[in-house]
């Protein structure tokens, strides 16, 4: 990626036929006796977990090359201080860069996810530094994550709904409630949609991506909403940690949970928008990657 850049993706295409077929191949194995059962199985464990360790790596390759495409800098790591006076965010400005890699119906949404999370920069200036916790703020670049995965997902439905002129008819309001809850993310905040009068016409130019979202069934919804590999979940979990760190969280008898290495770090809003809009690039980027390997290797299902 770094040396050669134009031959990474058959380097990677190379690597996915060969894992491919190491698979084909342990299946056409003739059945073992009993005796030699168990230590097939583990064989096969070790196998299956470096094979699921280079498809993480070939899939985060696949990210940080559309970043270097997008002419994106992602942010390495994330510096705290105990002084309260300390701003954490010093990356560059790359608003423009992060928007547009979504098709217009796709950022209108993540614009309305944007204003339900910094809520007063409506009003305040991007310079103002907002108080918050560590803890919270790597659950929302990973809900982020999530939230520009599922967007991606759904986006790329949408419009191939929209050409075919398929696009389905208005059924009142979304219940969340019908909805699974997820530990990183829940459905009022995350794909809260706004009610415009417009957003009722099934005419292709009024049919908004949002209005789309919400005409679509619970299972669907959720379907779509749900990372498909575990590879795909690893990598979130990863990244957030290698930005966040990792919690040390207790659950006490109560049933709480106590985090002893929290604390609380200041950011502007304009670092605050940075952080999200990367998150759910990452996160649009990841369902692209996950998409191309799996039409090159066949994952099981998370």
């Amino acid at each position: 990626m770094q040396t050669h850049p134009h031959l990474l993706p058959a380097a990677i295409d190379q690597q996915l036929e060969t894992l491919q077929s190491d698979v084909d191949a342990e299946k056409a194995k003739t059945p073992l006796s009993s005796q030699d059962l168990l230590l097939y199985r583990r064989i096969a464990e070790v196998k299956e977990k470096e094979r699921r360790k280079t498809l993480e790596e070939i899939i985060y390759c696949l990210i940080i090359q559309k970043f270097m495409e997008n002419e994106i800098q992602m942010i390495s790591t994330i510096v705290t201080s105990p002084d309260p006076t300390y701003v954490m965010d010093s990356w560059p400005n790359q608003e423009h860069k992060l928007e547009k890699i979504h098709s217009p119906d796709a950022l209108e949404m993540i614009q309305n996810h944007l204003s339900l999370i910094l809520g007063e920069r409506v009003v305040g200036p991007l310079i103002t530094v907002a108080q918050i916790s560590k803890l919270k703020l790597g659950k929302l670049y990973a809900a982020s994550i999530m939230y520009g995965y599922f967007l991606k997902r759904v986006d790329e439905r949408y419009q191939l709904e929209r050409s075919m002129n398929t696009l389905p008819k208005a059924k009142g309001p979304r219940m969340f409630g019908e909805l699974k809850p997820n530990p990183l993310w829940d459905w009022e905040s995350m794909v809260q949609i706004s009610t415009d009068e417009d957003d009722d016409s099934s005419d292709s130019k009024a049919y908004r991506l949002r209005s789309y979202v919400m005409y679509l069934d619970a299972e669907t919804l959720q379907r779509y909403a749900t990372i498909r590999s575990k590879e795909a979940i690893s990598l979130i979990e990863k990244q957030t940690q290698t930005l966040f760190g990792r919690p040390d969280i207790t659950v006490l008898e109560d049933g709480s949970l106590k985090t002893q290495n929290d604390e609380v770090v200041g950011i502007t809003f304009s670092g605050l928008t940075m952080l999200v809009l990367e998150a759910v690039a990452l996160g649009t980027f990841l369902w692209e990657a996950e998409t191309y390997v799996e039409s090159k290797y066949h994952f099981v299902s998370n």
